[in-house]
């Protein structure tokens, strides 16, 4: 499997995430949304680093699962109850995002939504990965 990430010099230089990225792969997993669910079905966190911290897990977790890695991840969509919040955090977001999943990221978006399917939940990641 070969991911390439492509950020063109005459965009802006992407922080946090891929302009875009070309995959080759034979077997695509598509993860499903995740937040901030424990073991139990209940939001953990209060704040949003916290739940971020564990919708990434979940969606890591899956990934593992499927037999892949962060590495492994071509695209990513978050979708956050209040995207002010979420720039606001969004150095700490990033600081969280390269210890649980490093340096080599997918493509992303960053979708402001009225509500998740949980009322207690703030954020919500889902994804895309390419493997061998």
């Amino acid at each position: 499997m070969t991911l390439h990430r492509v950020n063109p010099a005459e965009l802006s230089p992407p922080t946090g995430f891929s302009h875009a990225v070309t995959a080759t792969g034979s077997r695509l997993v598509f993860l499903a949304g995740q937040t901030a669910l424990d073991g139990d079905g209940k939001v953990v966190g209060a704040a949003l680093p916290a739940q971020f911290e564990r919708a990434l897990t979940n969606l890591l977790t899956a990934l593992r699962h499927a037999g892949g890695t962060p590495a492994d991840l071509a695209r990513v969509t978050v979708y956050a109850t209040d995207v002010a919040d979420y720039r606001q955090h969004a150095p700490e977001l990033g600081r969280i995002w390269r210890r649980l999943a490093g340096r080599d990221y997918p493509a992303m978006a960053v979708v402001g939504v009225v509500r998740l399917w949980d009322d207690q939940a703030l954020v919500e990641l889902d994804g895309v990965a390419v493997l061998d």
